[in-house]
């Protein structure tokens, strides 16, 4: 059995913007978390599904994804779940809002469910310094980062299915709407 997510990935441009954000945490207040995944939004929380049937699940995310039309998303300003994770946050829009629980009620239908997400709401983010980030380092990056803008907007065109190798997450499969 092996983890796997399923993510929304920006494009390359925003993705060398955030990367230097996450590498900026990395360098100056120790965070390195988020550097073992690229930058995302998070659809379905990790799950174990047998390497065997990995083809399987990717007919079942192809099926999905083939029904579903680009999603509007906009990155905007920084957030936090303190006392240790900061992110970029990204609007929760109906349309983001909508693909993720079709996806969860998708991937309930096929085994796939995650408890935690009937009692949790839905916060998109992009994660910038993980739970790594000290208490300490936490107040003075917040400071840092609590004003500071960022401001990018994408059509969501795909979901990605991420793989870890036992280090870091890694994308296997995109998955392309219609």
């Amino acid at each position: 059995m092996h983890s796997y997510y399923i993510a929304l990935i920006p494009p390359n441009y925003i993705l060398e913007h955030v990367n230097q954000v996450i590498q900026y945490f990395a360098d100056k207040y120790n965070s390195r978390g988020a550097l073992r995944s690229p930058p995302h939004i998070t659809l379905q929380p990790p799950f174990k599904w047998d390497e065997a049937n990995i083809t399987k699940l990717e007919q079942h995310l192809t099926n999905f994804a083939s029904r579903r039309t680009p999603v509007p998303v906009t990155l905007n300003q920084y957030g936090a779940f303190a006392p240790r994770v900061i992110y970029i946050d990204v609007v929760n829009t109906p349309e983001l809002t909508t693909l993720q629980l079709d996806l969860m009620t998708y991937m309930e239908s096929i085994g796939i469910y995650d408890p935690n997400t009937k009692t949790r709401p839905f916060v998109p983010h992009m994660t910038v310094a993980y739970r790594d980030l000290t208490k300490q380092n936490f107040k003075v990056a917040w400071q840092e980062f609590e004003h500071r803008q960022v401001n990018f907007e994408f059509g969501a065109d795909n979901i990605c299915l991420l793989l870890h190798d036992g280090k870091r997450w890694n994308v296997l499969s995109k998955f392309q709407f219609s």
